[in-house]
């Protein structure tokens, strides 16, 4: 299903790191778009508005280099080409581009060259974010500079022979170090490519609902419900759409936080959703009892949730479809440029259904990012305390407790971990971070409780800040505050004797351990 309005932005991605953010961008402007493979055929695409190259980590001049027809993409619309874009687009049409002696890599400052519309309240000497290892050193027929910085002759270019609009620019636009990065991006999407920008929460929630109600029509609809934004988010607007054809499972795997399973129940019923609570803890414990590896754990959710959902769906005979919360960093990330990726851990959303389901698939949030999520959450009244809640794994506590799984470990962690959140909600800062959560190590360390001497469990608080959770910095809560969690901890959970924190930040580091 696509939720795509009558024009759209498309994002052609070289691999580099910051495809998504070029994305995110562009919804800031309110005008939708798609990140698409480099390779990807856009002959029977239709109402794409404008086309964006995206960085790579690649040179042009190396053998195996990413080639596409440049040709056939401009004729198609206004394109801009962003760093390995725009020097693929200079190569391609007779320019060199070389190795630069120096990495340009950083801070620099635009000279505009040429009063053009893509630097419209742009200020000659803008600071802009350069990274890349090749330069454009010339460029062919058709060409013209219209800006450079102290480091390179090129810094941003129009070629004038195509069908539509043609720009490169050889920094990066879109990240936050280019002070008037928007302002380019909008004046290239909005003055030169003429998009309008009317995509928004209100647009996305009608539009989808409409869609929902033309490809459901009196079908019945599953959903696994979680508790968190995404899932919930995606119930709302499918009972929007189509009211009680809607069923929800809510499954207690025995690795949720404590006592979530109720208090999310009850929660659901307050928002008039059709939910089914099915407690199935003691046979998710029974299968994770003494699994330590995270894969394996992560499989033995899976299939276990797999099993229990079947079981209970067998109720539901009419049931035509099988909706998730899939959102849209979960897309890009199950499409490789080059080809398959390396696993970095199993996702529960992406990969298609499993043929025996015989269900077709309902992804209505499949196209939005988490913050856009959010703002869906919003517009159609769902209460704070569901749009703001910290995201949670899918396997729940089970990769929150490291080493093999026990049901006391699991109830070590999840006593410290409600503690943890507690404090933080007290305390106002809750909503300043994106994401907490207790670990329980597998490690055990001497202690002092009064006049006897401990030997037990480690907890590690995890507390990140991010938009996205692709990149995260670790939360500076201030000292007192974890004084007080660590505190009660340790005076109020038997079997935890210390408390440490992480100050590790995404990459190199996940935000969960495991």
């Amino acid at each position: 299903m696509s939720q795509a309005p009558v024009e759209r932005v498309i994002i052609l991605d070289f691999g580099s790191q910051y495809t998504q953010l070029i994305a995110r961008r562009v919804r800031e402007l309110n005008i939708y778009c798609e990140i698409y493979p480099y390779n990807k055929d856009l002959s029977t695409e239709t109402d794409i508005k404008a086309i964006i190259l995206s960085g790579s980590p690649c040179s042009v001049n190396q053998e195996d280099r990413l080639d596409i027809n440049i040709d056939e993409v401009t004729a198609i619309a206004p394109t801009l080409g962003v760093c390995y874009g725009a020097q693929y687009i200079a190569d391609y049409y007779g320019g060199t581009v070389a190795r630069s002696e120096k990495r340009e890599y950083g801070k620099a400052h635009i000279t505009v060259t040429q009063d053009n519309p893509l630097w419209k309240s742009v200020e000659n000497g803008s600071q802009v974010w350069m990274s890349h290892a090749d330069t454009i050193l010339e460029l062919g027929e058709g060409f013209e500079i219209i800006s450079h910085t102290d480091s390179i002759p090129v810094a941003g270019y129009q070629y004038k022979r195509a069908a539509n609009p043609v720009f490169g620019i050889q920094f990066h636009p879109e990240v936050t170090h280019s002070l008037q990065g928007l302002n380019i991006l909008s004046n290239f999407l909005i003055d030169i490519a003429g998009c309008q920008p009317n995509w928004s929460p209100k647009s996305f929630i009608e539009q989808t609902v409409q869609e929902i109600k033309e490809k459901v029509g009196d079908d019945e609809v599953l959903l696994g419900i979680s508790g968190g934004v995404d899932s919930t988010v995606a119930a709302l607007l499918i009972h929007k759409a189509i009211g009680s054809q809607l069923t929800s499972f809510f499954i207690n795997n025995g690795v949720l936080r404590k006592n979530e399973y109720t208090e999310v129940l009850d929660k659901y019923k307050s928002l008039g959703l059709n939910v089914n609570g099915i407690d199935a803890s003691e046979e998710f414990l029974s299968e994770l009892d003494g699994v330590s590896d995270p894969e394996r754990k992560r499989k033995v959710i899976g299939k276990t949730f797999i099993d229990v959902f079947l079981r209970e769906a067998e109720s539901l005979p009419n049931v035509k479809w099988l909706a998730q919360g899939t959102i849209y960093p979960d897309v890009i990330e199950s499409v490789s440029v080059n080809g398959p990726s390396a696993t970095i851990k199993s996702h529960h959303n992406v990969g298609g259904l499993p043929d025996y389901l015989n269900l077709d698939l309902l992804e209505p949030l499949r196209m939005l990012f988490k913050d856009e999520v959010r703002k869906v959450g919003e517009e159609l009244g769902l209460p704070d305390e569901f749009v703001h809640r910290h995201p949670f794994p899918g396997p729940g506590l089970a990769i929150r407790v490291l080493g093999e799984i026990t049901k006391e470990k699991v109830r070590l962690c999840q006593e410290a971990d409600a503690i943890y959140i507690d404090t933080l909600k007290k305390t106002g800062w809750y909503d300043k971070v994106w994401q907490a959560g207790a670990i329980l190590l597998p490690v055990k360390s001497v202690g002092v409780m009064g006049d006897e001497r401990t030997y037990e469990y480690t907890v590690a608080l995890r507390c990140v800040n991010s938009k996205d959770g692709m990149t995260a910095e670790w939360s500076k809560l201030p000292y007192e505050v974890l004084a007080d969690i660590s505190n009660e901890i340790i005076n109020s959970v038997k079997g935890i004797n210390r408390v440490v924190y992480d100050i590790s930040t995404k990459p190199p580091a996940t935000i969960e351990w495991e």
